[in-house]
């Protein structure tokens, strides 16, 4: 079965949910307003790919992180598979934190 434009485009904002309700355990900011998603995609076949980034390469949650990220997605309808790949290229930075976000940390 093929998904269709408007299932994926549904489950793109599903995704972003999910990636709302999970915290960076050393900031009280959650990892989408913190612009730790670089990119993610849902394929026909329901396989989500998220490419994305941590605080720092010596985050603490280095392996725990994507793998809470892969089992959240994957437990959407419809989503077969979720794969996460870590980048540290561009390198996380302040600037790519939500205006939301920096609010949160008293940084505006």
């Amino acid at each position: 079965m093929s998904l269709t434009n408007e299932q994926i485009h549904e489950l793109g904002e599903e995704m972003v949910k999910v990636f709302k309700s999970i915290y960076d355990p050393e900031i009280p900011v959650d990892i989408y307003e913190l612009g730790l998603i670089y990119d993610a995609h849902v394929s026909t076949e329901g396989e989500a790919k998220i490419l994305m980034t941590l605080t720092s390469p010596n985050c603490p949650v280095a392996e725990s992180l994507p793998m809470e990220v892969e089992e959240k997605v994957a437990q959407l309808e419809l989503i077969k598979k979720a794969r996460v790949q870590i980048t540290f290229d561009p390198p996380w930075s302040q600037e790519l934190m939500s205006e939301e976000a920096k609010f949160e940390l008293g940084m505006l």
